[in-house]
């Protein structure tokens, strides 16, 4: 991997802790702000650069929300450029582990994921020399609680990298606006502290963002929620006309009620394109008659037709509904994903993108997108209750079928039997 020259700030980032630094007696340090701002890389190579010029023999930890993101976002992109300076780097998959060695030293490198409160207890019982959070903001307090309780060894040092969230975010209000005190070393990145990026590059990524995600993954702000979740979605121009060419394959998305309304979307692929081409939606309260599993099936298999389906992705609290299409047999189902802001963000990103589009012939999904809000009341981002079933399986398609970005747990599908 070719390394370009670094921006003011990443040359900061790169040698806080060394001798003679203005910084070096910081016990933390702190990066946040805009996506592709170069903040990333950075900071896990100036881990590694300390951890051996501090220490040998010793233990420290990496932590994403999950092991596969970190290997993603972080092993991945550092390994070529630490092989490149002459680190001895051993990938031990089984124990989720790094061995690296430079110059007659050697140091372990444990991954964690810290995607729960559950997670805190893998990190118990360990004696550590430092700890790097990669997205910290995304991960539950009581983990970072506990990993930062490992670090016990004197000279030991934390490393905390993430894009905003809330304001109300507990590592906003107990580590960022209290930084000085923590004795934590603030830095605040934009795309301009990245000199790979071309002007071209931030460009486009401007153009993924609008509202609130703009003001964060742009211009890397801790700001709140507000109105509309897609308001570039509320005008009919956002809507096509179904394509008259022919679709490489269709797929089943399913948010199922039934006090509340059903909403199943039928998606089909043109062009690398996936289009809402169709959809069933029933609302009991508004119909004043409760519909059945089967009644449902029955609606859903309507909505197919002939079609050859590649797969249905259901609600996962519908275990009733996911049971009797497994024992149909003649679908495969899968249990959707179902983090709702992520799943929001990805939605978001995918209609910016035109990677999927809705027919007008969909009328419900347009008209929930013109009522799908944020609920500011809340201190978390959540969207509001209401209005939100046809957004519900458009957001299973995305993260489920579509995407697939595997961030979480891989998911497991029930196939139809042949």
């Amino acid at each position: 991997m070719k390394l370009e020259a670094f921006s003011k700030k990443q040359i900061i980032v790169l040698s806080w802790w060394a001798k003679g630094s203005n910084y070096e007696n910081y016990d933390a340090i702190i990066c946040d702000g805009s996506i592709r701002s170069g903040k990333t890389v950075c900071m896990s190579l100036s881990f590694i650069l300390w951890a051996f010029y501090k220490f040998n023999g010793s233990a420290f930890a990496m932590c994403g929300k999950t092991i596969r993101s970190l290997k993603r976002n972080v092993v991945t992109p550092i390994l070529p450029i630490l092989k490149s300076l002459g680190f001895n780097c051993k990938q031990k998959f089984s124990e989720n582990m790094l061995e690296i060695t430079y110059q007659g030293r050697t140091n372990l490198i444990y991954l964690f994921g810290g995607k729960d409160e559950s997670s805190a207890s893998l990190i118990q019982g360990m004696t550590l020399s430092g700890v790097l959070f990669d997205e910290v903001a995304l991960m539950p307090r009581s983990f970072v609680d506990q990993a930062l309780a490992r670090c016990s060894v004197a000279g030991s040092k934390f490393w905390f990298n993430c894009n905003p969230e809330y304001p109300g975010h507990w590592f906003y209000k107990e580590w960022i606006l209290k930084a000085k005190s923590r004795g934590a070393f603030y830095l605040h990145f934009t795309m301009e502290d990245n000199p790979s990026l071309s002007n071209s590059l931030k460009e486009r990524y401007k153009r993924l963002y609008s509202g609130t995600f703009y003001q964060r993954f742009i211009e890397g702000k801790w700001v709140a929620v507000e109105g509309l979740i897609y308001p570039y979605m509320s005008e009919q121009s956002a809507f096509c006309d179904i394509p008259k060419e022919n679709f490489s394959k269709y797929a089943i998305s399913c948010d199922y009620g039934i006090v509340n309304p059903t909403s199943c979307g039928l998606w089909g692929e043109a062009g690398g394109i996936w289009y809402r081409i169709d959809e069933y939606y029933y609302d009991s309260r508004k119909e004043g008659d409760t519909r059945t599993d089967e009644e449902h099936y029955e609606h859903l298999c309507r909505l197919i037709g002939n079609r050859h389906i590649s797969s249905i992705t259901v609600d996962p609290s519908a275990a009733s509904f996911i049971t009797l299409i497994k024992r149909h047999g003649k679908y495969t189902v899968i249990p959707a994903k179902n983090n709702v802001v992520d799943g929001i963000r990805e939605v978001s990103t995918a209609l910016k993108r035109g990677d999927i589009k809705i027919c007008k012939n969909c009328v419900n999904s347009i008209r929930e997108f013109s009522l799908y809000r944020w609920n500011d009341t809340a201190n978390k981002d959540t969207p509001v209750k209401e209005n939100d079933h046809a957004m519900d399986d458009i957001r299973y398609f995305v993260t489920t079928i579509m995407t697939a970005d595997a961030d979480e747990e891989p998911f497991f599908a029930f196939a139809a039997s042949r």
